[in-house]
Parts: C-alpha cells; sequence; structure tokens
C-alpha cells in the first residue's frame, strides 16, 4: 500500500462555498470513468444516479477509528455515526485532493500518511429521506495526529473507539447506510495500517 503525506489542500474549496451555486458532482460509469457532471441532490434523487464519492477512516497511535456523528441539520441522513469523513469530489478535483480537503473543513485536522485503500460501487436507499446512494467509492486510510477541531455545521459529535467498540455502538445507534459497505472493503488496508493487533 503506498504512502503519501496528505495536506489539507483547500485552493478547490474556495469554489465550495457560496450558497447561491450549485454543488456539481462527478457522474461515472461502471467503470468509475467520468462521463458527465449533475447536482447533488439531484444525483441522490431516486433511483440515483452513479457518481464519484469518497470515504476516509483515520486511527490513532492506539489504532483506533476516529468516528463523526453527522450534524442534525443535514438534509441526508442527519444525526447518524459514520466514518471519519466522506464526501464527493468536485467536477476535475481528484478523490485524493477533495478526501484531506473535506477532513480538513469537517474535522479541523489534515490527514497524516493517508493512502488510497482500493474503490467500492454500491447501491444504499436511505429509507428516512428517500434519497439513494449510487456511488462509485474511493477509499482512504490514514492518521490522525492533531486534535479534532469539528465544524458544528458538518459535525455534531466525533469518538475513538476501538474495534470492539465499534460493535457495540453499531448495534445500539443509528449509523449511514454506506457505513459497513466502507468499512469492509477498507479493511484489508486498515489492517495493514493499524497491525493485526488493532483487532480490524
Amino acid at each position: 500500500m503506498p504512502i503519501t503525506p496528505a495536506t489539507a489542500a483547500t485552493s478547490a474549496s474556495s469554489r465550495a462555498d457560496a450558497s447561491d451555486e450549485p454543488i456539481m458532482l462527478e457522474l461515472v460509469d461502471e467503470s468509475g470513468r467520468t462521463i458527465g457532471t449533475a447536482e447533488k441532490l439531484s444525483a441522490h434523487q431516486a433511483p440515483g444516479q452513479l457518481h464519484r464519492a469518497f470515504s476516509v477512516f483515520l486511527f490513532d497511535g492506539a489504532g483506533r477509528m476516529l468516528l463523526q456523528q453527522r450534524a442534525l441539520g443535514k438534509y441526508h441522513s442527519p444525526g447518524v455515526w459514520s466514518n471519519t469523513c466522506c464526501g464527493h469530489p468536485y467536477p476535475g478535483e481528484s478523490p485524493f485532493a477533495a478526501a484531506a480537503r473535506r477532513t480538513h473543513e469537517e474535522l479541523g485536522l489534515s490527514p497524516a500518511l493517508m493512502a488510497e485503500a482500493g474503490t467500492v460501487r454500491y447501491n444504499h436507499p436511505d429509507p428516512a429521506s428517500g434519497l439513494v446512494e449510487q456511488e462509485f467509492n474511493h477509499l482512504f486510510v490514514g492518521l490522525a495526529q492533531a486534535p479534532v477541531d469539528p465544524d458544528p455545521s458538518e459535525v455534531n459529535d466525533t469518538v475513538f473507539v476501538t474495534a470492539e467498540e465499534l460493535a457495540k455502538r453499531h448495534a445500539a445507534d443509528p449509523f449511514s447506510a454506506w457505513f459497513m459497505t466502507v468499512l469492509d472493503a477498507a479493511r484489508p488496508a486498515i489492517r495493514e495500517l493499524t497491525g493485526e493487533a488493532a483487532g480490524w
């Protein structure tokens, strides 16, 4: 697994936050090739349009995973627990750069030693909102080596958990529809990063 230092490059973020501009996503075919763009909400309306996404899993020095609880004001999957960070690259933005950017925007930290962990394609309807996640998802794993400083408009809460603690929390609390799919796909890279003793 190649290891590359990640920085919180925010050059693309200056385009993102103008509230009057629609957020555009990259539409892709089944092999992940870009075939067009679509507005974010329309891409998630049933039956959903296959689009590019990313999911980040960060760990502390003890091999515990950083989870976030999504902000209660989000229109999609509010208040549920999920992996460290997930989102969508801007059209033309690399998934790696998008993952580093959004982790910094949402959690106030820059991933260290972030590395690619493969891709996974899924179709997950969200019964609560009626929205559909049709995603070609790029996975990344890395380390969280700085204090977390979440943006409250994005993140309601955070917690570091062991594999055993995650299993208990997942059984008791609501999680995002995509969480177990992306976690299972990323497990080989997670084990390589954290070591077998961490239990992932």
